[in-house]
Protein backbone atom coordinates (compact mmCIF):
# COMPACT_ATOMS: atom_id res chain seq x y z
CA UNK A 1 0.00 0.00 0.00
CA UNK A 2 1.34 3.10 -0.68
CA UNK A 3 1.31 5.97 1.69
CA UNK A 4 0.87 9.69 0.91
CA UNK A 5 3.53 11.48 1.36
CA UNK A 6 3.52 15.50 1.73
CA UNK A 7 7.07 17.29 1.14
CA UNK A 8 5.31 20.95 2.01
CA UNK A 9 4.61 20.47 5.88
CA UNK A 10 2.23 23.30 5.39
CA UNK A 11 0.04 21.95 2.38
CA UNK A 12 -2.30 19.59 5.04
CA UNK A 13 -2.99 22.27 7.11
CA UNK A 14 -4.36 24.17 4.36
CA UNK A 15 -5.88 21.55 3.10
CA UNK A 16 -7.46 21.02 6.87
CA UNK A 17 -8.00 24.46 7.28
CA UNK A 18 -11.76 25.25 5.61
CA UNK A 19 -13.19 22.36 7.77
CA UNK A 20 -11.39 23.17 10.98
CA UNK A 21 -12.69 27.04 10.30
CA UNK A 22 -16.40 25.89 10.02
CA UNK A 23 -16.33 23.74 13.08
CA UNK A 24 -14.87 26.19 14.95
CA UNK A 25 -17.41 29.10 14.25
CA UNK A 26 -20.71 26.96 13.33
CA UNK A 27 -20.19 24.12 16.14
CA UNK A 28 -17.24 24.72 18.40
CA UNK A 29 -18.10 28.58 19.46
CA UNK A 30 -21.66 28.53 19.37
CA UNK A 31 -21.93 25.62 21.86
CA UNK A 32 -19.32 26.97 23.84
CA UNK A 33 -21.74 30.48 23.99
CA UNK A 34 -24.85 28.02 25.10
CA UNK A 35 -22.67 26.78 28.01
CA UNK A 36 -21.89 29.96 29.24
CA UNK A 37 -25.05 31.65 28.82
CA UNK A 38 -26.58 28.35 30.23
CA UNK A 39 -24.88 29.35 33.59
CA UNK A 40 -26.19 32.76 33.27
CA UNK A 41 -29.47 34.72 34.64
CA UNK A 42 -30.74 37.69 32.48
CA UNK A 43 -33.48 40.16 31.82
CA UNK A 44 -35.77 39.70 29.00
CA UNK A 45 -34.11 42.77 27.78
CA UNK A 46 -30.71 41.83 27.96
CA UNK A 47 -29.67 44.71 30.44
CA UNK A 48 -27.71 42.71 33.27
CA UNK A 49 -26.99 39.32 33.51
CA UNK A 50 -25.86 37.12 36.33
CA UNK A 51 -23.54 34.29 37.16
CA UNK A 52 -25.60 31.40 38.52
CA UNK A 53 -23.65 28.08 38.23
CA UNK A 54 -26.29 25.63 38.16
CA UNK A 55 -29.07 27.11 39.18
CA UNK A 56 -30.71 27.20 35.71
CA UNK A 57 -30.42 22.88 35.07
CA UNK A 58 -31.98 22.86 38.47
CA UNK A 59 -34.96 24.72 37.93
CA UNK A 60 -35.32 22.59 34.52
CA UNK A 61 -34.85 18.95 36.29
CA UNK A 62 -38.02 20.47 38.75
CA UNK A 63 -40.13 21.34 36.25
CA UNK A 64 -42.80 18.74 35.20
CA UNK A 65 -42.96 20.08 31.44
CA UNK A 66 -39.82 19.45 31.06
CA UNK A 67 -39.84 15.42 31.92
CA UNK A 68 -42.89 15.49 29.85
CA UNK A 69 -41.21 17.17 27.18
CA UNK A 70 -38.62 14.45 27.63
CA UNK A 71 -41.47 12.03 27.12
CA UNK A 72 -42.43 13.40 24.04
CA UNK A 73 -39.35 13.80 22.28
CA UNK A 74 -38.86 9.62 23.56
CA UNK A 75 -41.77 8.46 21.88
CA UNK A 76 -41.50 10.70 18.41
CA UNK A 77 -38.53 9.91 17.86
CA UNK A 78 -38.10 6.19 18.23
CA UNK A 79 -41.61 6.13 15.85
CA UNK A 80 -40.05 8.45 13.65
CA UNK A 81 -36.90 6.33 13.36
CA UNK A 82 -39.03 3.19 13.42
CA UNK A 83 -42.04 3.97 10.57
CA UNK A 84 -39.51 5.68 8.55
CA UNK A 85 -36.99 2.95 7.92
CA UNK A 86 -39.34 0.18 7.63
CA UNK A 87 -41.48 1.85 5.08
CA UNK A 88 -38.60 3.05 3.24
CA UNK A 89 -37.28 -0.80 2.94
CA UNK A 90 -40.74 -1.48 1.91
CA UNK A 91 -40.31 0.70 -0.77
CA UNK A 92 -37.61 0.29 -1.43
CA UNK A 93 -37.42 -3.67 -1.72
CA UNK A 94 -40.68 -3.11 -4.07
CA UNK A 95 -38.83 -0.74 -6.49
CA UNK A 96 -35.58 -2.86 -6.38
CA UNK A 97 -37.95 -5.44 -8.56
CA UNK A 98 -38.00 -5.34 -12.62
CA UNK A 99 -41.53 -4.02 -12.82
CA UNK A 100 -43.31 -1.97 -15.69
CA UNK A 101 -42.83 2.07 -14.70
CA UNK A 102 -40.30 1.61 -12.00
CA UNK A 103 -38.20 4.52 -13.03
CA UNK A 104 -40.95 6.62 -12.66
CA UNK A 105 -42.50 5.27 -9.21
CA UNK A 106 -38.49 6.05 -8.12
CA UNK A 107 -38.65 9.40 -9.15
CA UNK A 108 -41.84 9.88 -7.62
CA UNK A 109 -40.56 8.15 -4.03
CA UNK A 110 -38.00 10.96 -4.14
CA UNK A 111 -40.03 14.15 -4.94
CA UNK A 112 -40.86 14.18 -0.58
CA UNK A 113 -37.32 15.02 0.17
CA UNK A 114 -37.35 17.92 -1.95
CA UNK A 115 -40.20 19.72 -0.24
CA UNK A 116 -39.23 21.26 2.98
CA UNK A 117 -39.67 20.55 6.69
CA UNK A 118 -41.82 24.22 7.37
CA UNK A 119 -43.50 23.02 4.25
CA UNK A 120 -44.51 19.50 4.82
CA UNK A 121 -46.12 20.74 7.61
CA UNK A 122 -48.39 23.34 5.91
CA UNK A 123 -49.23 20.79 3.85
CA UNK A 124 -50.14 18.07 6.38
CA UNK A 125 -52.18 21.20 7.82
CA UNK A 126 -54.38 21.62 4.97
CA UNK A 127 -55.20 17.91 4.58
CA UNK A 128 -55.93 17.72 8.38
CA UNK A 129 -57.56 20.57 8.20
CA UNK A 130 -60.38 19.70 10.88
CA UNK A 131 -63.03 22.46 9.41
CA UNK A 132 -62.11 22.34 5.47
CA UNK A 133 -59.43 19.18 4.99
CA UNK A 134 -61.13 16.37 2.84
CA UNK A 135 -59.33 13.29 5.09
CA UNK A 136 -61.21 14.75 8.23
CA UNK A 137 -64.07 14.68 6.31
CA UNK A 138 -64.03 10.85 5.46
CA UNK A 139 -62.91 10.19 8.86
CA UNK A 140 -65.75 11.56 10.34
CA UNK A 141 -67.62 9.89 7.90
CA UNK A 142 -66.20 6.89 9.01
CA UNK A 143 -67.36 7.88 12.94
CA UNK A 144 -63.16 9.26 13.82
CA UNK A 145 -63.78 12.39 15.17
CA UNK A 146 -60.27 14.27 13.70
CA UNK A 147 -59.22 17.67 15.31
CA UNK A 148 -55.41 17.19 15.95
CA UNK A 149 -56.06 20.93 17.59
CA UNK A 150 -57.86 19.97 20.40
CA UNK A 151 -56.82 16.26 20.52
CA UNK A 152 -53.18 15.78 21.68
CA UNK A 153 -52.75 12.31 20.80
CA UNK A 154 -54.55 13.24 17.35
CA UNK A 155 -51.94 15.77 16.60
CA UNK A 156 -48.81 13.58 18.11
CA UNK A 157 -49.99 11.06 15.56
CA UNK A 158 -49.75 13.80 12.55
CA UNK A 159 -46.23 15.19 13.11
CA UNK A 160 -44.94 11.45 13.60
CA UNK A 161 -46.98 11.06 9.99
CA UNK A 162 -45.75 14.10 8.82
CA UNK A 163 -41.98 13.66 9.44
CA UNK A 164 -42.09 10.08 8.77
CA UNK A 165 -43.56 11.36 4.69
CA UNK A 166 -40.78 13.78 4.54
CA UNK A 167 -38.10 12.05 5.44
CA UNK A 168 -38.74 8.13 3.73
CA UNK A 169 -37.92 9.84 0.37
CA UNK A 170 -33.93 10.01 1.92
CA UNK A 171 -34.06 6.88 3.02
CA UNK A 172 -35.36 5.30 0.16
CA UNK A 173 -32.51 6.43 -1.64
CA UNK A 174 -29.98 4.84 0.18
CA UNK A 175 -31.89 1.72 0.50
CA UNK A 176 -32.07 0.96 -2.81
CA UNK A 177 -28.57 1.92 -3.56
CA UNK A 178 -27.68 -0.74 -1.19
CA UNK A 179 -30.02 -3.52 -2.69
CA UNK A 180 -28.51 -2.92 -5.84
CA UNK A 181 -25.54 -3.28 -4.52
CA UNK A 182 -25.96 -6.61 -3.48
CA UNK A 183 -24.29 -9.25 -6.12
CA UNK A 184 -27.67 -10.75 -7.75
CA UNK A 185 -25.53 -14.32 -8.04
CA UNK A 186 -26.17 -14.66 -3.98
CA UNK A 187 -30.18 -14.08 -4.17
CA UNK A 188 -29.83 -16.39 -7.53
CA UNK A 189 -27.73 -18.83 -5.95
CA UNK A 190 -30.01 -18.88 -2.38
CA UNK A 191 -33.05 -19.38 -5.18
CA UNK A 192 -31.10 -22.73 -6.67
CA UNK A 193 -30.78 -24.12 -3.10
CA UNK A 194 -34.29 -23.27 -2.44
CA UNK A 195 -35.00 -20.87 -0.80
CA UNK A 196 -38.19 -18.67 -0.70
CA UNK A 197 -38.42 -14.79 -1.18
CA UNK A 198 -38.67 -13.82 2.52
CA UNK A 199 -35.83 -16.41 3.28
CA UNK A 200 -33.44 -14.90 1.03
CA UNK A 201 -34.24 -11.55 2.02
CA UNK A 202 -33.55 -12.48 5.86
CA UNK A 203 -30.60 -14.04 5.73
CA UNK A 204 -29.01 -12.25 2.78
CA UNK A 205 -30.59 -9.53 1.38
CA UNK A 206 -31.50 -7.83 5.19
CA UNK A 207 -27.99 -8.67 6.69
CA UNK A 208 -25.91 -7.28 3.41
CA UNK A 209 -28.08 -4.09 4.69
CA UNK A 210 -27.21 -3.52 7.73
CA UNK A 211 -24.43 -1.33 7.28
CA UNK A 212 -26.95 1.23 5.29
CA UNK A 213 -29.56 0.58 8.08
CA UNK A 214 -26.79 1.85 10.58
CA UNK A 215 -26.10 4.74 8.96
CA UNK A 216 -29.77 5.56 8.38
CA UNK A 217 -30.79 5.03 11.97
CA UNK A 218 -28.34 7.32 12.89
CA UNK A 219 -28.89 9.92 10.26
CA UNK A 220 -33.08 9.14 11.30
CA UNK A 221 -32.40 9.96 15.04
CA UNK A 222 -30.48 12.85 14.60
CA UNK A 223 -33.66 14.48 12.37
CA UNK A 224 -36.17 13.59 14.57
CA UNK A 225 -34.07 15.62 17.31
CA UNK A 226 -33.32 18.72 15.23
CA UNK A 227 -34.51 18.14 11.76
CA UNK A 228 -38.66 17.87 12.55
CA UNK A 229 -38.39 21.53 14.45
CA UNK A 230 -40.45 23.54 10.81
CA UNK A 231 -42.90 20.56 10.92
CA UNK A 232 -43.82 20.80 14.27
CA UNK A 233 -43.81 24.81 14.31
CA UNK A 234 -45.86 24.92 10.92
CA UNK A 235 -48.20 22.18 11.74
CA UNK A 236 -48.83 22.60 15.99
CA UNK A 237 -46.64 25.31 17.38
CA UNK A 238 -46.09 22.39 20.12
CA UNK A 239 -49.89 21.81 20.82
CA UNK A 240 -52.06 21.32 22.14
CA UNK A 241 -51.35 21.68 25.84
CA UNK A 242 -47.40 21.18 24.62
CA UNK A 243 -48.62 17.39 23.55
CA UNK A 244 -45.99 17.90 20.46
CA UNK A 245 -43.58 20.34 22.53
CA UNK A 246 -40.09 17.82 21.91
CA UNK A 247 -37.11 19.17 23.20
CA UNK A 248 -35.99 21.57 20.50
CA UNK A 249 -38.91 22.82 20.19
CA UNK A 250 -39.14 23.32 24.00
CA UNK A 251 -35.59 25.32 23.65
CA UNK A 252 -37.25 27.69 21.07
CA UNK A 253 -40.27 28.36 23.01
CA UNK A 254 -38.88 29.01 26.16
CA UNK A 255 -36.08 31.06 24.27
CA UNK A 256 -38.13 33.13 22.06
CA UNK A 257 -41.38 33.38 23.70
CA UNK A 258 -41.00 33.03 27.21
CA UNK A 259 -37.89 35.25 26.97
CA UNK A 260 -35.97 32.86 29.74
CA UNK A 261 -32.39 32.64 27.67
CA UNK A 262 -30.55 30.81 30.29
CA UNK A 263 -32.93 28.28 30.60
CA UNK A 264 -33.07 27.61 27.12
CA UNK A 265 -29.12 27.69 27.12
CA UNK A 266 -29.45 25.32 29.57
CA UNK A 267 -32.08 23.21 27.35
CA UNK A 268 -29.72 22.77 24.42
CA UNK A 269 -26.63 22.31 26.32
CA UNK A 270 -28.51 19.18 27.31
CA UNK A 271 -30.08 18.27 24.18
CA UNK A 272 -26.44 18.52 22.76
CA UNK A 273 -25.33 15.88 25.30
CA UNK A 274 -28.02 13.80 24.79
CA UNK A 275 -27.37 13.61 20.63
CA UNK A 276 -23.28 12.90 21.72
CA UNK A 277 -24.12 10.28 24.00
CA UNK A 278 -27.24 8.18 21.84
CA UNK A 279 -24.74 8.70 18.89
CA UNK A 280 -21.75 7.66 20.93
CA UNK A 281 -23.64 4.45 22.13
CA UNK A 282 -24.87 3.65 18.51
CA UNK A 283 -21.04 3.58 17.49
CA UNK A 284 -20.15 1.62 20.80
CA UNK A 285 -22.49 -0.97 20.76
CA UNK A 286 -25.01 -1.36 18.01
CA UNK A 287 -21.74 -0.92 15.21
CA UNK A 288 -20.37 -3.74 16.86
CA UNK A 289 -22.83 -6.10 15.54
CA UNK A 290 -22.02 -4.54 11.75
CA UNK A 291 -20.61 -6.42 9.42
CA UNK A 292 -18.81 -4.36 6.55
Amino acid sequence: MKRAIFNDRLLPYLLLGPQLIVTLVFFIWPSGEAIWQSMLLEDAFGGSSRFVWFRNFERLFDDEGYWASFETTAIFSIAVATIGLALALLLATTADRSLRGAGAYRSLLIWPYAVAPAVAGVLWGFLFNPGAGLLPYYLNLMGVAWNHQINGNQALLLVIAAACWNQVSYNFVFFLAGLQSIPRALIEAAAIDGAGPGRRFWSIVFPLLAPTGFFLLVVNIIYAFFGTFGIIDALTKGGPARSTEILVYKVYSDGFRGQDFGGSAAQSAILMGIVVVLTVVQFRFIERRIHY
